[in-house]
């Protein structure tokens, strides 16, 4: 039986990453991989909604200019396949390459599907139904995860999808309704009103889409879906869900006690995600769950303490650079230096909507959840001249520091165009707890969104160009204290 120094479940990003760090401690590694390389950030996740994404900007652009304009779903689809081919093949030769350029079979990948046999020992079933036995010192679990399955809603991945389905569409749908209005449902509402031939619902049962996030981020997602001709169903929940002669028949009930019913060519149903632990037999090593269904982890050391786990698989944030991150941190845990555990305070993230929203760190509503008193500088997009040089002046951005001499920053929100490269200078002074003088004092190249930044702290400091008391509806500074937020006009 072959032994190594560590196996690694899972070939997704999370455990391909794992893999890779564990090469530079000079271990050896087996990757067991159930399917293909990449998983579902490759095939059915982050990449291929990207990549539908960004087409659907484009395409979004040519519509202002000629509002007739209709595209070829051929070219969507050969789009994404491009872009999977892409990413797939140099994950694949990247493997081949590592294998044979390392000595004594340091590295090796085998495909099938593993199960655990003991704390040490796993199963490997392969397709055609042979299988083989290995062992390792240590095992990381990064098996991912999947869209949820609702029982009373009869999902097929044709007419009625999950974000697993897109792939099967054929043609782009005359309509679609949207269910769940959390980041993935909002992105395929976004991604297909801006093609501009769907009509899309977006069932939300709460009194606003990503409710998870601060008001304002939320109301200027909703006003540029209503813009392209999207409806958002408000504070509505589902009676039924099915399909009729080929299309879906849905039926909402409001507040009011009064009932909808809407016909539409096409569902998409986004309602969370749920890990991929079956057939992983953990009982057999012991590993244990938690009340939620998933693996129980510390800093991703399960209770068995030779298992780790990272990434999906645990569905406490499912993200590409936090799996990533995750399962690095695992192996470092295993091999390296004794480590900090994780902090998840500064985790950059995006949202593919329009305009794109970028965050990092804790909201305004989070802070005014757990009672912390807080400052709040807010910018209009309409103020930067890049963005008036771009013709894309709909946005904001949000800094939100402590109430305080030091002005640390809590959190940032950057709503509009280019927001995603703005936010990572902020994550970083999140991440080593500096105040904003420094940031504030630098050149920024100009014109640039990131300017916006300079000028938000420059309002904190009292020293920006517009003066909040002068441009009201421009710009916005006020301290929020015991649930009451008061304007901040001395600053400036």
């Amino acid at each position: 039986m072959e032994h190594y120094d560590l196996i690694v479940i899972g070939g997704g990003p999370s455990g391909y990453a794992g893999a890779m760090r564990a090469v530079d401690f000079k271990k050896k590694v087996l990757l067991v991989e159930k399917k293909r390389i990449g998983g579902a950030g490759i095939y059915e996740g982050v990449l291929t909604s990207k990549t539908l994404w960004e087409f659907s900007q484009k395409i979004s652009s040519i519509r202002e200019m000629l509002p007739d304009y209709k595209v070829d779903y051929a070219d969507i689809v050969r789009t994404m396949k491009e872009a999977v081919f892409e990413r797939k093949t140099q994950m694949t030769v990247h493997l081949q390459l590592l294998q044979n350029y390392m000595d004594n079979k340091m590295f090796s990948y085998e495909k099938g599907e593993a199960r655990f046999i003991d704390k040490h020992t796993i199963c490997i079933v392969k397709e055609d139904g042979n299988f083989k036995t290995v062992s390792a010192d240590n095992i990381l679990i990064a098996t991912g995860s999947r869209p949820r399955y609702l029982s009373h809603i009869p999902i097929d991945e044709k007419i009625i999808m999950t974000s697993d389905g897109i792939r099967n569409l054929t043609d782009i749908p005359k309509s679609l309704v949207v269910l769940g209005a959390g980041v993935i449902g909002c992105e395929f509402a976004t991604i297909f009103s801006n093609f501009g031939q769907t009509k899309v619902y977006l069932i939300d049962k709460a009194d606003r889409i990503l409710p998870f996030e601060d008001e304002d981020v939320a109301a200027v997602v909703t006003e540029n879906l209503e813009k392209q001709g999207a409806t958002v169903h408000h504070g509505v929940s589902l009676k039924r869900m099915e399909i009729i002669n080929g299309e879906v028949e849905y039926e909402l009930a409001h507040k009011d006690g009064s009932t909808e019913v809407l016909r539409v060519e096409k569902a998409l149903v986004s309602v969370g995600r749920v890990p991929n632990i079956e057939g992983l037999a953990l009982e057999n090593a012991g590993v244990k769950l938690n009340e939620r269904g998933c693996i129980w982890d510390d800093d991703t050391q399960t209770n068995i303490s030779n298992i780790f786990v990272a990434g999906d698989v645990t569905t406490e944030m499912a993200l590409v650079n936090v799996g990533e991150r995750e399962a690095r941190h695992a192996v470092v845990r295993m091999y390296g230096p004794i480590v900090k555990p994780l902090s998840y305070k500064n985790i950059s993230t995006i949202m593919f909507l329009n305009p794109e929203v970028a965050c990092v760190g804790m909201s305004e509503q989070e802070l005014n959840q757990k009672g912390i008193p807080h400052k709040v500088v807010k910018l209009d997009y309409s103020t930067n001249a890049r963005a008036i040089a771009m013709r894309k002046t709909k946005g904001f951005f949000k800094i939100i520091v402590t109430n305080d001499n030091g002005m640390r920053i809590l959190g940032m929100r950057a709503v509009g165009e280019h927001a995603s490269s703005a936010i990572q200078a902020v994550a970083y002074l999140i991440h080593t707890n500096q105040g904003i003088r420094d940031l504030a004092d630098m050149m920024h190249p100009h014109p640039s969104i990131i300017e916006g930044i300079q000028e938000c702290l420059r309002m904190l400091l009292g020293k920006s160009i517009y003066k909040s008391w002068v441009f009201k509806d421009k710009l916005k500074c006020y301290v929020c204290e015991n649930g009451v937020c008061t304007p901040l006009e001395q600053l400036v």
